[in-house]
């Protein structure tokens, strides 16, 4: 599958989105919070993480919809395929705008869930996909217009391939172990953002 070829596992990029929500929960927790904002801003984090791949056809979103591989491949060529237009700042925003946009067009009949909350979450997801695939061979574009791929280390041959033993073995359980702690660490912020703050 073409997905395997060039961006994070998609597990990866989930664990990647989920660790990125933490950490700004605890650094900027939310002054009241909702068991609907909750759920829906976890649900956009999520969403925010796979988010820059659907400028594949084989994404999950495109596999979930009747004939959607073939929209997908239209879509893909319309932003220049995989790792262009929708792995860059410019795409980063375009992204942003239009799910502030969509959030604020259903505020109405979500009344109990805070949009800026949600919205927060889904761009903390797509950031942490492009930072995470930074670190893969193919890099990412950045600064689109310009065609430059940015990577880390800047050494092409000492970044991750995807898939392979150096995601699965050390990347993905390093997340796992991060999450862990973020939780663990700082169970009296979290615990008080849900026991406290959090509004039935």
């Amino acid at each position: 599958m073409c997905c395997t070829l060039h961006s994070m596992t998609a597990r990866t990029h989930d664990t990647a989105a989920l660790v990125a929500l933490l950490a700004w929960s605890i650094v900027f927790p939310p002054a009241t919070m909702t068991v609907a904002t909750a759920m829906t801003a976890l649900l956009a984090n999520q969403l925010g993480g796979i988010a820059p791949d659907i400028d594949q056809p084989t994404a999950p979103f495109w596999r979930n919809l009747p004939i959607g591989r073939y929209f997908g491949r239209v879509f893909g060529a319309l932003v220049g395929g995989h790792r262009f237009f929708c792995h860059s700042l410019l795409g980063l925003a375009v992204f942003g705008v239009i799910g502030r946009a969509l959030l604020e067009f259903l505020q109405p009949i979500m009344p109990h869930i805070d949009s800026e909350v949600v919205w927060t979450a889904f761009m903390i997801g797509m950031i942490s996909h492009l930072v995470m695939d930074t670190v893969t061979r193919e890099g990412v574009p950045w600064l689109l217009p310009l065609p430059l791929k940015f990577g880390l280390p800047p050494v092409r041959k000492l970044r991750i391939v995807t898939g392979s033993w150096v995601e699965n073995i050390v990347i993905l359980p390093l997340l796992l172990a991060g999450a862990v702690w973020l939780c663990a660490e700082h169970y009296t912020t979290l615990s008080a953002l849900i026991q406290n703050r959090l509004v039935r």
